[in-house]
């Protein structure tokens, strides 16, 4: 089971559990979800709607049942300067791809380092986004809508889908 371990939580709840939740339900998908770590009403929505859906009590509680139902809530990698791999180089391209419509700077070649030129697009991305400018790709980063509708999480190819 991809989220064991996780707590019973409901609405009022906050931290970490509750991000795990809020990322999992992003990925039911629900890009609406704002990640926030706080489990309001909004929250709470989705939560009964991945009940009803997989035929469990609407009762707005997380439980085991109701984590069993949700893809995997685990986070998406940090990417900094120094990270290196293949999420590297799939964030490389989708920033090549929109950056000359929307933010205009590149990370000037797609080589699965993350340097100084991912650095300053990732940061004009983020300007974009109209998000922390803080050159690292987290939580915040990843949940971003590009121009074409999906979230960067998305696009990037590692939303931990089912």
């Amino acid at each position: 089971m991809t989220n064991e371990g996780q707590p019973t939580i409901r609405t009022g709840a906050r931290g970490d559990p509750v991000r795990h939740l809020q990322r999992a339900l992003r990925r039911t998908p629900n890009p609406a979800v704002v990640l926030d770590g706080s489990f309001g009403p909004s929250t709470e929505a989705a939560v009964n709607d991945v009940q009803q859906a997989s035929g469990l009590v609407v009762d707005g509680i997380v439980g085991p049942r109701t984590w069993a139902a949700l893809p995997d809530g685990g986070p998406m990698p940090r990417l900094a300067t120094g990270s290196s791999g293949d999420v590297v180089t799939r964030l490389q391209q989708v920033l090549t791809d929109g950056a000359p419509d929307h933010w205009s700077i590149t990370p000037q070649g797609v080589d699965g380092k993350f340097g100084p030129n991912t650095l300053a697009s990732v940061e004009a991305f983020q300007r974009f986004a109209g998000v922390s400018v803080d050159g690292v790709v987290g939580d915040q980063t990843w949940t971003v809508h590009l121009p074409a509708g999906e979230d960067l999480e998305r696009a990037v190819g590692l939303d931990h889908a089912r």
